[in-house]
């Protein structure tokens, strides 16, 4: 994405990238890349996020940079709203009320209601053009198999867009996956990209 030079992105995710040269974080001491890449290339004209800043004070992120000089802006998302939002978008809802951020900065321009006796902002669900996720493991036919924090935005995100291209370390016969362990059926995939190859 970055190298075919689609500009005035937004972009949606826990964080806005990770601090590091070319966006390259580290987690659980494996490498890899993310959307900061993007900020860095200054692709990026917006973020849909609930971690805008680097984690560590004295090594800002590009974002940070960017958003503190008014080039980019910014949306900021409790967490658990985040995931609900973008719920909400996959299951084809258009908005819900939610208690979070009452009494705060968050609900600035929210519409607020009454229910069952407590304020509740009005929050609109999120729907992507493309989703960018990563799997452990896909079959041919597209069902995910998630490991650790993979599972945490990658399954809501993947039901949440037109476009739904995954990243995987292997992929294997149809099949092969039990079904018990399938967590995204490929219904939701429409792109595969096999980091570790193809399994024979």
């Amino acid at each position: 994405l970055r190298d075919q030079g689609a500009k005035n992105l937004t972009i949606i995710g826990n964080s806005s990238g990770n601090a590091g040269k070319l966006g390259i974080g580290s987690l659980g001491g494996i490498p890899f890349i993310d959307e900061e890449i993007l900020v860095e290339n200054r692709q990026v004209k917006k973020a849909i996020c609930s971690v805008p800043a680097s984690l560590v004070m004295s090594k800002p992120s590009a974002f940070e940079k960017q958003f503190l000089a008014r080039e980019v802006d910014l949306e900021y998302v409790p967490q658990g709203t985040l995931a609900e939002r973008i719920r909400a978008g996959g299951a084809g809802l258009g908005a819900f009320y939610t208690p979070t951020g009452v009494g705060t900065l968050i609900e600035e321009g929210k519409e607020k209601r009454i229910i069952d006796g407590r304020e509740m902002l009005l929050e609109y669900a999120l729907r992507a053009d493309y989703a960018l996720i990563k799997a452990y493991c896909a079959d041919t036919l597209g069902n995910l198999v998630y490991r650790g924090i993979m599972r945490s935005f990658n399954a809501v995100m993947a039901t949440a867009a037109k476009i739904t291209i995954v990243e995987v370390e292997r992929v294997v016969a149809a099949g092969e996956l039990d079904p018990e362990i399938v967590v995204t059926p490929g219904i939701f995939v429409d792109r595969v990209v096999a980091s570790g190859g193809i399994e024979q």
